[in-house]
């Protein structure tokens, strides 16, 4: 073979083996575009899939406080709710705990526990009696900051539900409680008990204590802390979730 030949041969093993490159490269290009394609599509079904509107984050927060409120007010409604919940159960009011030693101290404690007992009958009365209070407080609450609230902590959204009812509801819960302490004999509890203390009873004093201010306001404290612990389930647990709203919302996070 000579030097001409030579050089023909290694000329054309040269421009085949740039076209193989050139094939290849055309290739690699095409599937990657193809791919670059297919990522994209695929992010964008993944972010219109959980895209939240401003009407799916603030019914997702009413369903939630609803849900809970209506577990709150069923269980603390319950008999015994409060008495038999050491997380909600109403104890002596501050200003009779002196009262309440004295009579323990004399053997009296009967009469102590029987009006802590009224007092927290009186309240899971009130609870029911009440519970179209808080459905309304719920259903006409309007959130403004939702994703803040959605994305805050494990009780955000009932801590602004409290920040923006509370006094409300307590003012209308009032009356409610009024009626259901009278009924339960919260004053003639109170009453049997202060006459108990007999000749000590100048020992501890005379106590001016507003029962219907106190009941309505571990009654209120108690609902929100079953609500909180509600709204954090329904946060954390999927099983709590029972609608898709809920789902979709809380899913999200």
């Amino acid at each position: 073979m000579n030097t001409r030949q030579l050089l023909i041969i290694t000329l054309c093993c040269s421009l085949g083996l740039h076209y193989s490159v050139a094939q290849a490269d055309w290739r690699d290009w095409l599937n990657l575009g193809s791919d670059k394609e297919s990522t994209t599509t695929e992010t964008t079904q993944d972010s219109s899939s959980t895209t939240l509107s401003n009407s799916d984050v603030i019914g997702g927060l009413k369903q939630a406080l609803q849900k809970a409120t209506d577990y709150a007010v069923s269980n603390l409604g319950a008999e015994n709710g409060f008495l038999h919940n050491q997380r909600v159960k109403i104890p002596m009011p501050g200003a009779l705990q002196k009262v309440e030693s004295t009579l323990r101290t004399l053997g009296a404690s009967r009469y102590a526990d029987e009006f802590v007992e009224t007092m927290n009958h009186a309240a899971e009365k009130a609870v029911v009696k009440a519970k179209p209070l808080f459905t309304k407080a719920v259903t006409e609450m309007t959130i403004e900051d939702g994703m803040k609230i959605l994305k805050g902590g494990d009780n955000a959204a009932t801590e602004y539900f409290r920040s923006k009812t509370e006094s409300d509801l307590s003012q209308q819960m009032l009356p409610i409680t009024q009626e259901m302490t009278n009924k339960s004999g919260v004053t003639a509890s109170y009453k049997a008990m202060m006459d108990k203390l007999g000749f000590a009873r100048s020992l501890v004093g005379e106590q001016n204590v507003d029962l219907d201010q106190y009941v309505t306001g571990k009654a209120v404290d108690g609902l929100f802390l079953m609500v909180a612990e509600q709204e954090k389930l329904i946060r954390k647990d999927p099983v709590a979730q029972t609608t898709n709203l809920l789902k979709k919302v809380f899913g999200s996070l």
